[in-house]
């Protein structure tokens, strides 16, 4: 029986030299694959109180919306600058090769509210971190953060729990 990161390609030296970029894009491609990556991103959840989902740009999308549906809650997604039309409040961060800005609708999370923050991998954990900080923001209580795939060597999964954070990753791979 195949495991999740059976599903899961590795092309060497993208985007730059030295990196071993995870593609995610052949799990969503096989039915089957994608199906049980959702299941199994959804147990550690269950009878949980959540009241959105949360998706960091742009895999996250698709994994939050499937996950959304699945637990009949509301989808929010964070974007890189300049992508949502309306008012939004914005975070920098760095990540493992470069600097971004990420935006949120200032009216898409109401105090109070249970998030689950889900993207397809973790690396030095910098975009989940800009995300949680603009959901706290907002008021937002992160319930957990969802990932795919965790890369343990870069220190993301530490930088999130040391924050508070609950965790949780399908697969690991070492390396960058």
């Amino acid at each position: 029986m195949k495991k999740i990161e059976d599903y899961i390609r590795t092309i060497v030296d993208f985007p730059h030299e030295g990196i071993m970029f995870r593609d995610v894009t052949t799990l969503f491609a096989d039915a089957r694959g994608f199906r049980m990556a959702i299941d199994q991103m959804l147990h550690p959840y269950a009878g949980l109180e959540i009241d959105k989902v949360v998706g960091l740009e742009a895999r996250g999308f698709i994994l939050g919306g499937a996950i959304a549906h699945q637990l009949s809650v509301g989808f929010v997604p964070i974007r890189k600058k300049g992508k949502l039309p309306g008012t939004t409040i914005s975070q920098d961060y760095k990540l493992e090769y470069g600097e971004a800005i990420v935006e949120i609708h200032d009216d898409a999370i109401q105090p109070g509210e249970k998030i689950l923050v889900v993207d397809d991998l973790l690396a030095t954990g910098g975009t989940a971190e800009a995300g949680i900080k603009l959901i706290e923001r907002l008021g937002g209580e992160i319930v957990s953060c969802a990932f795919i795939i965790d890369l343990p060597d870069l220190g993301g999964r530490k930088k999130l729990e040391g924050m508070g954070m609950d965790v949780h990753a399908l697969c690991a791979f070492d390396g960058l």
